[in-house]
């Protein structure tokens, strides 16, 4: 970008009697301006990333920072008096629900950096998740209209527009794209549906609710929508530059698939290749085992999704047909491989009328890896065991990342400007952080200052924005994720209930003053999960308002979490809350945040938790729990109900659901929690997340970690040792093994 001309017209531009929106507009659109001659179509192989989710977060300030113009535009505002934090009120791009949409938002980020080439393609959904409030502590839901604010940063390529075909109807798919700037500048393109209102459905909202036939054909449509029109450009262009001999098509394309959303584009292209280009079966087959690469993100069940075939019929007649003729292919090569009638069946592609998405993916992909070591192991051992037994050279690991850029140096200056003098360098080579003495006395002053500011800074922003004064000397505690049960929100409040009840009687008497953060939306339709919210809110307004130890303990649940608030929390936190139940945390990617800026984890030996411990020791981290190994040997003799009759403070803690402590205005949400714990469901056991399994140990590695918080300098020491031993965990390093290891693609 021509930075000097761009800062010239910045100059000139007027800002008096405009609002934030005006400004914001007028000043990403200058930027678009500059940035447009160095944005430029590629030919050459490349990268495409699949994902139905993209968490962008807020792009004014990241895009001003990576076009290096970010400290003249906050000067030259400042001489027109205006602040620069006015463009705060710009709402988030929030195209996603969690740490897949995030994953692919730091990928992207990082690709750029990098100079790899790496193109998204996604939906561009009206609507983001939901935006959320607390009513009387329920979670209510409202719209996320974040176009309200426009859309400066994409450009709508109607020309380029597709028709998608189902039975019923036809769609049109216009791609909206999105500069993402680093060394290189790389697209993100994600498809609007248009064309009638029925059309138009399709990229209303993330996620529609699918506990409904019309909710599930809606989430098919959404899938083979965005997968359909990716697919159906990168052949059109691949002919137009090649022509029909497809057999080099992987030779240009690395698809990575997200998570099965985006499985359907294995049977478009086979579809496409057969039906409109006459190649065999077989030769599409192997031409589309050449070009998909496969990221699995959990092991839960819920999660690897199945579509049940009829259904799937009824509006792709032509996709269900594929899927149904891959299962023939794949059977006929697993008998010659030798393999049981057992194994086969756990790989099937089309089993009892549905269709296994994830096994299609495992089948056809060139590669399938885990997100961390433990979950990749997991994956082999268990998940796709038979997979692995046959196909072992598939399988590889890429331990996730994050970007940071956003992560670090936009959300925490005043520690990049630190890292700046204690390790130049760092910022295009990261590693060189490790080589900060973290023992040295004036480095761990500024760092334990630093770590003031950005904590001074989070408890402003909560002051605006929750209308709570929180003590300023505080040690801050957060759990800041989807909510989902085995993430344990719920031990983390039966944990702050524990430690109220020894306040109150007095057994805690050189308690820090703590402050425990809660930041999650729970799915609309997830009835468990929001009830938690309600308790976690119950609990926090009766510790909140007890004057015997608001002092102490305060606990805060904010609203409408999303990115640009995690920015704030990442930095300002003492201890990164990662308690999930061992085995079923991927990898995690919010523990790498607070890790990146100086927090100390009390969290079980889970997802990518293990490799923090590896990176910044077990003896600078407070880890607790049951092992994977460990909840295995106990699982089917597993009864919480003796913890409840042996442990009194544990019972004490969980009968508050039901004793009348809290109230739930008779919704029934806390019996019901009640009831999951100690006598289960027809789905689940009793206490299928083994709460009060970790409980003890986990109460007394929060209680740890506030002992030594008391002794600034020992525990700033560890939270220092943690933000300087996070390199491995940027996505550049990640991304730099897809790069080479699956995709090959290079620098360029």
């Amino acid at each position: 970008m021509k930075k000097n001309e761009f800062l010239k017209e910045l100059k000139d531009l007027q800002t008096e009697n405009k609002d934030v929106k005006e400004l914001y507009m007028e000043v990403s659109a200058l930027a678009m301006k500059y940035l447009s001659s160095q944005w430029r179509p590629y030919t050459g192989r490349a990268a495409y990333y699949f994902s139905i989710e993209y968490l962008m977060g807020r792009m004014f300030y990241n895009n001003l920072m990576e076009l290096g113009v970010a400290e003249q535009v906050k000067e030259i505002f400042a001489k027109k008096g205006v602040d620069i934090h006015v463009f705060e009120e710009v709402e988030d791009a929030a195209l996603g629900n969690g740490g897949l949409g995030r994953l692919a938002a730091c990928f992207l980020d990082s690709a750029a950096g990098l100079s790899i080439p790496l193109y998204g393609y996604g939906i561009r959904y009206k609507y983001g998740l939901f935006k959320q409030q607390f009513i009387n502590g329920y979670q209510v839901e409202e719209p996320d209209d974040w176009l309200a604010w426009g859309d400066p940063w994409s450009v709508r390529k109607e020309r380029e527009s597709r028709v998608i075909h189902f039975a019923d109807f036809d769609v049109t798919a216009v791609p909206y794209d999105m500069p993402i700037i680093g060394k290189r500048i790389n697209t993100l393109r994600l498809y609007q549906a248009e064309g009638s209102d029925e059309a138009a459905k399709i990229s209303e909202y993330l996620y529609p609710a699918d506990d409904t036939e019309e909710g599930k054909i809606l989430r098919i449509r959404q899938e083979y929508f965005f997968s359909a029109a990716a697919i159906g450009e990168l052949v059109d262009k691949f002919v137009q530059a090649h022509g029909t001999y497809f057999k080099r098509f992987p030779n240009y394309h690395s698809i990575q698939l997200n998570d099965t959303h985006p499985v359907m584009a294995i049977a478009e292209l086979i579809r496409i290749l057969t039906k409109e280009y006459a190649v065999g079966f077989s030769d599409a087959v192997r031409i589309a085992k050449r070009t998909f690469n496969y990221t699995n993100h959990t092991i839960l069940p819920e999660a690897l999704e199945c579509w049940d075939y009829q259904l799937l019929e009824r509006i792709l007649p032509d996709i269900a047909a594929v899927f149904k003729r891959l299962q023939s292919c794949a059977g006929r090569e697993w008998k010659k491989l030798g393999c049981t009638e057992s194994e086969s069946e756990k790989m099937a592609i089309v089993q009892d009328g549905r269709i296994r998405m994830a096994n299609a993916a495992v089948y056809v992909a060139s590669t399938v890896n885990g997100v961390a070591e433990i979950h990749s192991d997991i994956l082999k051992k268990e998940v796709f065991a038979a997979a692995y037994r046959y196909y072992p050279d598939k399988f590889q690991n890429k331990t996730n990342g994050v970007t940071q850029r956003r992560w670090l140096m936009l959300c925490n200056s005043e520690l990049s400007a630190m890292f700046d003098r204690y390790a130049a360098g760092w910022r295009s080579d990261m590693k060189k952080i490790e080589m900060i003495d973290t023992s040295d006395q004036v480095v761990l002053h500024e760092f334990i200052a630093v770590k003031e500011t950005k904590k001074k800074e989070l408890l402003q922003y909560i002051r605006e924005r929750e209308g709570i004064e929180l003590p300023k000397d505080c040690m801050v505690y957060s759990q800041i994720k989807r909510l989902h049960e085995y993430k344990r929100q719920l031990m983390t409040a039966f944990a702050i209930l524990r430690i109220y009840f020894d306040l109150k009687d007095g057994k805690l008497p050189d308690f820090y003053p703590s402050v425990f953060l809660f930041g999650a939306k729970a799915a609309s339709c997830y009835y468990r999960a929001k009830g938690i919210i309600k308790y976690i809110n119950e609990i926090a307004n009766l510790v909140n308002h007890d004057p015997q130890t608001r002092d102490k303990l305060r606990v805060v649940f904010v609203q409408n979490y999303n990115v640009s608030y995690a920015e704030k929390i990442v930095a300002g936190s003492n201890v990164s809350l990662q308690v999930s139940t061992a085995g079923l945390e991927a990898s995690g990617t919010g523990n790498m945040k607070f890790m990146m800026n100086g927090a100390v984890t009390v969290g079980t030996m889970d997802g990518a938790n293990i490799e923090i411990v590896e990176k910044a020791g077990r003896e600078n981290n407070y880890i607790f729990g049951a092992t994977v190994e460990e909840l295995t040997a106990i699982r089917d003799r597993y009864d919480p109900n003796v913890i409840l009759t042996k442990d009194l403070e544990a019972r004490r803690v969980v009968e508050t659901l039901t004793d009348g402590t809290f109230q739930d205005d008779g919704n029934g949400y806390f019996s019901e929690l009640y009831r999951s714990l100690t006598e289960g469901a027809p789905w689940h056991k009793a206490d299928n997340y083994f709460v009060l399994y970790d409980l003890p140990e986990y109460v007394n590695a929060l209680l740890k970690a506030n002992s030594e918080y008391g002794n600034k300098e020992l525990f700033s020491q560890k939270a220092l040792y943690n933000a300087t031993h996070s390199s491995y965990f940027s996505s550049d390093r990640t991304i730099a093994e897809y790069a080479a290891d699956i995709w090959k693609v290079n620098e360029i």
